[in-house]
């Protein structure tokens, strides 16, 4: 998709379409105004009949008559009352413009829906979320199809208007942030996406080497288990025992900063497909099971999309892969491991592996004397119990890292919210037989579990992301949502800003 920010009136646009806002009841949105007086009225002529009523998601296109119009069509897109328009309503009605031009055959429009008025956003936030419901609304998983759906002339070049030539700079900044996100949640998606056969351990190293190709920038190291054994990684190595494909401990490094400048570190739990190993999960849903590495996936769309803005500061991406299955060498529930740090752990339940695989990962990460340490799992079902699928977890152990994270969450949309880290919940991680359990029980599930990755993070700034239920969808719309990767560049972008 080609995209252009540009500043101008409707009925002054040669485009094969316009898209322009209709309010609930039957109210014209400026840009609609304009382009009725260019047509004679047409607009509020149809609106009159009944045909747009203007709630969220109705569409009316309109052929317009050559002589009194330079565009082909009018796309009318119902936004709702307008009292009640907000963030959420502003991006459906976007992906409604996008979803509808893509089956109109028009392959081009001019889109003026960034000039509607939203309380407490500007022309940039609206661009890039333009650019980011676009891309969500025609995004398709089909490479592992023989027959592809494809529209005969879908949607190629959307002109995004904005409302003067003093936009234009701070909408093409915007735009290029919006794409480069987009960029880094479809690479999200499609590795969370694809199947356990193909996504393994072994793939996703192949991925990480992949990205070097056109990126001097970044270096990328894998470590084998032999390796990881003389580390002393017995946490992680314990998880991968039951399967047959080895375990992987990939490194990103992206030098974007100034030299010796301490790096953000990413660590993305990347176990590529997750059976509970013998405390063996439910048959019904394992399949989605394939989506317990969306943590490493977003750790590969995040750096994707900085590599892409050439943000300048430097990021190291971690992300420990396995697979967590039944076999005759798998973790038994009561068995003891150690971890890289030294600290023994008692396995209580196999299916509670992410943590151990993070637990040396976190631990491996002191390496790079990090300025911060941030990682990111589909930890808990807890978290899906607490939270839905609307926000994040956050636990992290620096109150001003944690504050970051949430305003990165609410400036992107794509938010958390934090539960506590209180020392009184490490009591339920007690054992008689090891230094910990790696379960603490029902209750506090997700806190839990952060309080037993605090205690490999005691060395550095530390923020931990539970996306259990954020990083995908069940149902009929089953996929990979990529998040959260908007929620991580926008923290990045706000380190820059600060810089």
């Amino acid at each position: 998709m080609e995209y252009s920010v540009k500043s101008g009136s409707p009925e002054k646009q040669r485009t094969a379409c316009v898209v322009v806002g209709v309010f609930e009841p039957r109210r014209l949105s400026t840009a609609a105004e304009q382009l009725d007086q260019a047509t004679g009225g047409m607009i509020s002529a149809v609106v009159r009949r009944g045909d747009m009523e203007g709630k969220l998601g109705q569409t009316l296109l309109l052929h317009t008559n050559a002589d009194t119009a330079m565009t082909d069509r009018i796309l009318l897109v119902g936004c709702g009352k307008e009292r009640e328009f907000n963030e959420k309503n502003y991006r459906a009605t976007v992906a409604t413009a996008a979803d509808t031009l893509n089956q109109t055959g028009a392959m081009e429009a001019a889109c003026y829906l960034p000039e509607l008025h939203l309380k407490g956003r500007d022309i940039p936030w609206k661009v890039r979320q333009a650019v980011l419901a676009v891309e969500e609304a025609l995004y398709r998983f089909d490479q592992l199809k023989s027959k592809k759906d494809t529209e005969r002339r879908p949607l190629r070049r959307l002109i995004l208007h904005v409302p003067s030539r003093r936009d234009l700079n701070d909408g093409e900044q915007a735009m290029r942030e919006g794409i480069a996100i987009a960029g880094g949640v479809g690479l999200a998606k499609d590795l969370g996406n694809l199947p356990g056969n193909i996504c393994t351990p072994a793939y996703l190293a192949k991925k990480a080497a992949d990205l070097t190709k056109h990126q001097e920038r970044l270096e990328v190291e894998v470590l084998e288990e032999a390796q990881m054994e003389e580390l002393g990684m017995g946490a992680l190595l314990s998880v991968s025992r039951g399967s047959r494909q080895p375990a992987k401990l990939i490194v990103m490094r992206y030098r974007g900063g100034a030299e010796g400048e301490k790096p953000i570190v990413l660590v993305g739990k990347g176990l590529t497909f997750d059976a509970g190993g013998i405390s063996l999960k439910p048959a019904a849903a394992m399949d989605e099971m394939k989506y317990d590495m969306c943590g490493g996936a977003s750790v590969f769309g995040t750096l994707a999309a900085a590599m892409e803005l050439a943000l300048p500061l430097n990021l190291i991406g971690v992300v420990p892969s396995s697979e967590n299955l039944p076999d005759g060498a798998a973790n038994k529930p009561g068995d003891v491991v150690t971890s890289m740090s030294g600290q023994t752990i008692e396995v209580l339940n196999t299916d509670a592996e992410g943590r151990l695989i993070l637990a040396d990962a976190l631990t491996y990460s002191e390496r790079f004397d990090p300025e911060t340490v941030i990682d990111i799992a589909t930890l808990t079902g807890a978290c899906v119990v607490a939270l839905g699928s609307h926000a994040s977890g956050l636990l992290g152990n620096h109150p001003p890292l944690v504050n970051d994270l949430l305003a990165a969450g609410r400036e992107s949309s794509d938010r958390a919210w934090e539960l506590p880290l209180w020392d009184d919940y490490q009591e339920q991680l007690k054992s008689p037989f090891a230094d910990m359990a790696n379960i603490g029980g029902k209750e506090g599930g997700t806190i839990t579990a952060g309080c037993f990755l605090s205690r490999f993070t005691r060395k550095f700034r530390w923020a931990h992301l539970d996306i259990a239920g954020t990083a995908w969808r069940s149902g009929e719309k089953k996929g990979s949502t990529g998040r959260p990767v908007p929620l991580l560049v926008q923290y990045l972008l706000d380190r820059v800003a600060e810089k």
